[in-house]
């Protein structure tokens, strides 16, 4: 549900490995996989996914498993869109940015919700083509929210396993709270500086100023982190940053694509989250703000013909 760049890899890797795979999403993307297949573009090889494709919300109506994958504003709306036609045994697993997603979800829907941590650098770089800069896996698990739901945690497992058999990686973890307040933290760093700078990870990193402005970004979305009851080694986040530059350093983050194709950001619930989070705890959050702010002008126009 959204098959866009992120949403396209992944579906795309199951249809590879067997998985009956139907992709909803924009009616160029939907007619290019028609036509074509999904194609996934790396470094070394070149792979035509044979997917279904639709642009109706109708056609998860036989879905085992419904892969969220819209930017994060939009998925109160995507689950009202989905209640009427998804299967009661269904499980709604969240592929999205932001710490919130299957909360959100799991409000709307009475099936088993799942939410995931996204580790992979992608790309469109057409309809129906998705480029795969690094790295792939997912960690896996029941939120807070979800904990209540008959047979979650077996759910978790056996999306888990699919995954595994696609040569996707994705352990179940104890707390996905926790984990995805660690990729929020890594977005904090790098998705602004990225859409501002029109920088990649790799040249970002090179920076000392740079690398200073990230690390401050990480520390106050650390201290947010902690008075919301979510425990993160500052040591060990600022390495698994800059871990993420080394192992996706050609890769632009998804706000700056989204600048660039003049759509919306999800800012909003990366270092906007941060700032508002901080405001609401009384920690103060200068370089998420100043971040949050900057992007929200750039996501506005330019002025200057």
């Amino acid at each position: 549900m959204g098959a866009g760049a992120v949403g396209g890899f992944y579906g795309g890797m199951l249809a590879l490995s067997g998985v009956p795979v139907t992709l909803i999403g924009r009616s160029p993307h939907v007619d290019a996989i028609r036509r074509n297949g999904l194609a996934i573009l790396r470094s070394d090889r070149r792979d035509i996914a044979r997917v279904d494709a639709s642009t109706e919300v109708g056609a998860i109506g036989s879905a085992q498993v419904v892969l969220v994958c819209v930017k994060a504003p939009d998925t109160r709306a995507a689950a009202l869109a989905m209640r009427p036609h998804l299967a009661p045994d269904a499980v709604v697993v969240s592929l999205q940015n932001g710490v919130a997603n299957a909360d959100v979800l799991a409000d709307a829907l009475d099936q088993v919700v799942l939410a995931s941590v996204v580790w992979v650098g992608t790309s469109m770089d057409g309809p129906g083509v998705v480029r795969h800069a690094g790295r792939g896996e997912l960690e896996l698990g029941v939120g807070r929210s979800g904990n209540g739901r008959a047979g979650a945690q077996a759910r978790a497992r056996e999306v888990a396993a699919m995954f595994e058999r696609a040569g996707v990686p994705c352990p179940v973890v104890d707390d996905i709270d926790a984990a995805l307040w660690r990729k929020l933290i890594i977005n904090c760093a790098f998705n602004a500086v990225s859409a501002l700078g029109r920088a990649r990870y790799g040249r970002m990193a090179a920076e000392p100023a740079i690398r200073e402005l990230m690390e401050a970004s990480v520390r106050e979305a650390l201290a947010v982190a902690r008075v919301s009851g979510v425990a993160i080694d500052e040591a060990a986040m600022i390495a698994s940053v800059w871990r993420t530059a080394e192992t996706m350093a050609s890769q632009h983050s998804s706000t700056a694509q989204d600048i660039v194709r003049g759509k919306r950001t999800e800012i909003g619930v990366l270092n906007g989250y941060v700032a508002e989070r901080g405001a609401a705890l009384g920690i103060a959050t200068p370089v998420n703000r100043a971040l949050h702010a900057l992007v929200r002008l750039r996501e506005a126009g330019d002025d200057l013909a």
